[in-house]
């Protein structure tokens, strides 16, 4: 594999000392932002240790899932699981490959961590690539929005998403073996799947761990039809054209525009295992994981796309020879290490270490064919200062080294071999003047990207920063404002790209001259309880300079729709919000009432509409929970989506509404939850408008779901 001996030495150097990504309390149930409690897997309720961003308001933006409602949105992308939240969709490009997306903003905007290091894959080079990271294996998941994702890298300008697992212990628990499993199975796309964990005393203060997964699931089945009316109507028109020169294709054609029920070359199957081992003592921790996550899963074709391979100077049959469905085989290798220690005096009471390395590969299939090959290796390290409190005065400041060789071999390698390299310092601010409490924070990126086989090399400098302030009342409702202004280095695949890419069934092509991208960014918001409501509002505003878009065009390349990196200014504007009202008790359960919302506009300096922008979503859902039943019925609207960019189709709007019934079979205890489910209960035909395949993959028809959750 690609690797290089000066970022191993960077890497060592380090280790010791890189950030470790802040203490986060283990399993809990869904917590409100801010909230400084949580129940960790081993059964106490702790509190969570401040640590860098932990001990920062900038964190008001958090959304966190764990326990009972993770269980009820497990997927099998961490795109699927999120989906819902305020403010946040996902790519939704397959079953097997679906990000998040938050505030509209998609792909190297938005960071996929595992416990506050990336995820060293491929899945923000192109929508087809899966995130390499096993829903199934998360303790919690937390959203972070807003001026705290500085902390994590100029390409987290749009938020990023930290999923914590258990890997390397942070306790040692109190029972000889402790643990965690969940199995469920649904009917939509026959999905069986199974996870669990075991962490084990060894004594003096180690503990080992040990987990497993697997998922596997069919073909998915849709309501209604699989093509939107627009793509229908461009096929059955062209169906027309070829009826009298080529009746066999027509006839094809027909049947894929009323191709209905079930999503062809769409299943699945992913495991994943790990192994870590830690030493926790009163002043120092240091633990070490290895993991392994496998998959493979298929890409539905795109209608009207007729790709074909053919070797230089074959006969016109071998030209004309189209291959079969593709299929992704990916697999990614990796080892963790977390360390920690904390000081009774100096300046310092604690300093914390992170790192990550990752050896990555995917194979596309077309049919029997090997197509392309993406082969990535590489490291991230993190440094943290937590600061001793001083008066009124606390922070942390840090460093960061990041390194990705990416490697595509293949007729249709759609970017050269390419190396990222950036380095970064950073530090986060808080000052407590009484009534308002000021936070800043600052960040310092040195990025490279290199290209040797095209003799391409580009390098960048971006400085990014923020200031907040928040005052909370005597009631305890807090609200604040933040003002930001943050910069990200282009990718190397929005630089180099230029080639067919047959998984996304695009030609794509990237500009090598693209400059810096920089924002203005202004959010306030509301959290707090009024009149027994807990509420949640926040209103933001970007306006870019040198915004980087991937974008249609009217051209045809091989066979291919062509999409181009294009870069203007931009503005975006939106809000979330979300309310929790209590209606009263009945038949010996607590009712409420969950309400919330989320919309963003965006709009480029030409006054055409920023690319694949989710429309307005508006939710609501009635609760009622007791001592060991909790029941819930909830509807989610999308309101249509008619702002496009040139070349995007419209998207309509859909509702859906969901059902649930969850069960503790043990009084008094959340250690053993059962939860029945359906999901689009009237069977209702929706797309995703950020979807770059909305047009023939829609969303899943009516599914049934039952999911089981021990904890011993």
């Amino acid at each position: 594999m690609l690797y290089h001996s000066r970022a191993i030495a960077v890497v060592l150097a380090l280790a010791p000392l890189s950030l470790a990504a802040p203490a986060l309390a283990q399993d809990a149930p869904k917590l409100e932002a801010g909230d400084p409690t949580a129940s960790d897997d081993f059964h106490d309720t702790i509190v969570v240790t401040a640590k860098g961003i932990g001990r920062i308001d900038f964190l008001a933006g958090t959304s966190t899932v764990s326990g009972e409602d993770l269980q009820r949105q497990m997927d099998g992308q961490i795109g699927e699981v999120l989906e819902g939240l305020p403010g946040v969709t996902a790519s939704g490009f397959a079953p097997g490959a679906s990000r998040p997306i938050l505030r509209g903003f998609s792909g190297d905007r938005v960071r996929v961590l595992v416990d506050g290091i990336g995820s060293i894959d491929a899945s923000n080079a192109s929508a087809d690539h899966a995130v390499s990271v096993d829903p199934l294996t998360a303790q919690r998941i937390e959203v972070l929005r807003g001026p705290a994702t500085l902390l994590y890298g100029s390409s987290a300008i749009g938020g990023a998403v930290n999923v914590i697992d258990k890997r390397i212990p942070r306790r040692v628990p109190d029972e000889s073996i402790h643990i965690d499993a969940l199995a469920s199975v649904d009917s939509a796309a026959n999905a069986r799947e199974a996870g669990a964990s075991i962490d084990t005393p060894l004594g003096s203060g180690f503990v080992l761990h040990a987990d497993g997964s697997w998922r596997k699931t069919d073909d998915l089945h849709v309501a209604g039809r699989l093509l939107s009316d627009d793509l229908r109507a461009d096929v059955l028109a062209e169906a027309a054209e070829d009826e009298a020169d080529d009746p066999e294709h027509a006839a094809e054609l027909g049947e894929m525009a009323d191709a209905h029920s079930v999503l062809p070359n769409s299943s699945t199957e992913t495991k994943s295992a790990g192994a870590g081992l830690a030493w926790i003592g009163d002043r120092a921790e240091i633990g070490a994981s290895v993991s392994i996550y496998d998959t493979y899963y298929g890409v539905p074709t795109r209608p009207g796309v007729e790709h074909a391979h053919g070797e230089e100077g074959g006969d016109e049959s071998e030209m004309e020879e189209e291959e079969g469905p593709v299929v992704i085989d990916l697999q990614q290798k990796r080892a963790d290490l977390r360390a920690g220690l904390r000081f009774d005096s100096g300046p310092f009471a604690e300093v914390n270490t992170r790192w990550g390395y990752s050896d990555y590969e995917h194979v596309e299939m077309e049919g029997d064919e090997v197509g392309t090959r993406f082969l990535v290796d590489g490291v991230e390290g993190r440094l943290e200062l937590v600061q001793r409190e001083s008066g009124t005065w606390n922070g942390t400041v840090g460093a960061q080294y990041f390194r990705r060789n990416l490697e595509a071999i293949g007729a249709e390698a759609f970017v050269p071999a390419n190396r990222t390299e950036q380095y970064a310092l950073f530090a986060l601010q808080e000052v407590d003047t009484g009534p308002v409490t000021v936070e800043f924070a600052g960040r310092f990126e040195h990025g490279t990207a290199d290209a040797p086989s095209v003799s391409l090399s580009r390098s960048f400098d971006a400085v990014s920063g923020a200031i907040g302030a928040w005052h909370e009342t005597d009631s305890g409702l807090r609200f604040g404002l933040n003002a930001s202004r943050t910069a990200r280095i282009p990718t190397a695949e929005e630089l180099f790209a230029d080639g067919p890419h047959a998984a996304t069934q695009q030609y794509e092509i990237g500009d090598p001259d693209l400059d810096l991208e920089t924002a203005l960014g202004l959010e306030g918001y509301l959290r707090g309880r009024v009149a027994g409501v807990q509420l949640s509002l926040t209103g933001y505003a970007s306006w870019f300079d040198n915004y980087v878009y991937l974008a249609a065009t009217p051209d045809e390349e091989d066979g291919l729709p062509v999409y181009a990196q294009q870069q203007q200014d931009a503005e975006y504007y939106g809000f979330e919000a979300e309310a929790d009202v209590p209606l009263g008790r009945a038949g010996g359960f607590a009712i409420s009432t969950e309400l919330q919302g989320s919309y963003t506009r965006a709009t480029l300096a030409d006054g055409t509409p920023v690319p694949r922008i989710p429309p307005l979503t508006l939710g609501g859902a009635l609760v009622g929970k007791s001592e060991r039943l909790d029941a819930r019925i909830g509807i989610e609207w999308n309101a249509a989506q008619k702002r496009v960019a040139d070349y995007e189709t419209e998207t309509g709007s859909f509702a859906m509404v969901d059902a649930s019934l969850a069960w503790k079979p043990m009084r008094g205890s959340e250690n053993f939850t059962v939860i029945a489910a359906v999901e689009n209960l009237l069977d209702a035909e929706g797309r995703r408008h950020a979807s770059f395949t909305k047009d023939f993959v829609p969303l899943a028809g009516r599914n049934f779901k039952l999911s089981a959750r021990l904890s011993l």
